[in-house]
């Protein structure tokens, strides 16, 4: 196991460097820079514009510029944001904080509800509430998370225009006068307005989990072993949940790597449509205003988290079947 573990951490040194210089050949392949659209402005002299490409080495080499961004990201330096003026991390860190709020929650939600989905559509296999959860999750695959939030703000408008009541807000994170509020009163502001993002952000998730773990239910099911399980005499709870449960759940496993980036990346365009101040809004204006140690730092911590899922998982898996670190 040791040399397992071992090797599989030697395979994310490579990894790491070629995917971040990548990444950053990719962004830099994109015309013109943040300094560019400076040049448009007629208070901003040349020799300004020049000074400020040599401090940030943006008058070097792609290769040389790489190297440069990689010895301030080995002393955990993300780079120094032009549109804001300030570090990345200090800029990145609060929307991923507002980000978190929203997909913590979601995702807690999604496997809690979407793990009992799929196992009672395999052992009710066909029964009416089958084929209910499956016409429910069928329109939650075909439909945008982003389109789901659009109908969600036009039925609590509706709602409200009826009633004159608003029973969640529709748009951004707090409400007015937040900052005057206790910290308790603050707490319960933010978790009122996240809960809408939250549903809708899981809605779109259930479906396709549920799904799968469906699928593998019912894959277990049919085994062998099984089989012979129930002819044995063995309670019902018991061959579904110690022996059928317990296996097809294995698959989920190699899932978990993706859970730690998805912390950090934010809960997609139900953000923008529902005006929450997190990851996803200011990301795509680092990519609007071409910052690009912005979009290289998130981009990093992304691809750093995932190597780290991805061992977890590896390990667990190794764990759960020992054919894996033989191989």
């Amino acid at each position: 196991m040791t040399a397992y573990i071992l090797r599989r951490i030697l395979y994310l040194i490579p990894t790491f460097f070629g995917a971040t210089f990548l990444a950053f050949l990719i962004i830099q392949l994109a015309p013109g820079d943040y300094l560019t659209q400076l040049e448009l402005d007629p208070k901003v002299t040349p020799e300004t514009i020049a000074r400020l490409r040599a401090q940030f080495g943006l008058d070097r080499p792609i290769y040389e510029q790489y190297l440069l961004w990689m010895d301030n990201l080995l002393h955990l330096n993300l780079g120094y944001s032009f549109a804001y003026q300030a570090p990345v991390l200090e800029v990145i860190w609060p929307r991923v904080v507002n980000s978190m709020v929203i997909v913590i929650p979601s995702t807690l939600l999604l496997y809690l509800v979407a793990i009992p989905i799929g196992v009672y559509g395999a052992v009710r296999q066909y029964s009416l509430g089958d084929r209910i959860l499956s016409f429910l999750a069928y329109i939650g695959l075909s439909v945008p998370s982003f389109f789901l939030a659009l109908i969600a703000i036009y039925v609590l408008l509706q709602i409200k225009f009826r009633t004159g009541t608003l029973i969640f807000p529709v748009s951004g994170m707090t409400s007015s006068g937040f900052e005057q509020m206790p910290p308790l009163r603050q707490i319960l502001d933010i978790a009122w307005h996240a809960v809408v993002p939250v549903l809708v952000a899981t809605a779109n998730d259930i479906a396709g989990l549920s799904r799968l773990m469906r699928g593998q239910m019912l894959e277990v099911l049919s085994q062998d072993y099984i089989r012979t399980a129930r002819a044995k005499g063995l309670a019902e709870r018991v061959v579904l949940y110690k022996h059928a449960f317990r296996n097809a759940v294995i698959p989920f496993v190699a899932t978990l790597g993706g859970l730690l980036p998805s912390l950090i990346s934010g809960a997609g365009f139900v953000e923008v449509v529902m005006a929450w101040p997190g990851i996803t809004p200011f990301f795509l204006d680092a990519i609007a205003n071409q910052d690009l140690y912005v979009i290289a730092g998130f981009l990093t911590v992304s691809l750093v988290l995932l190597m780290i899922g991805n061992l977890i998982s590896d390990l667990l898996l190794a764990w759960v079947d020992p054919r894996i670190r033989y191989e």
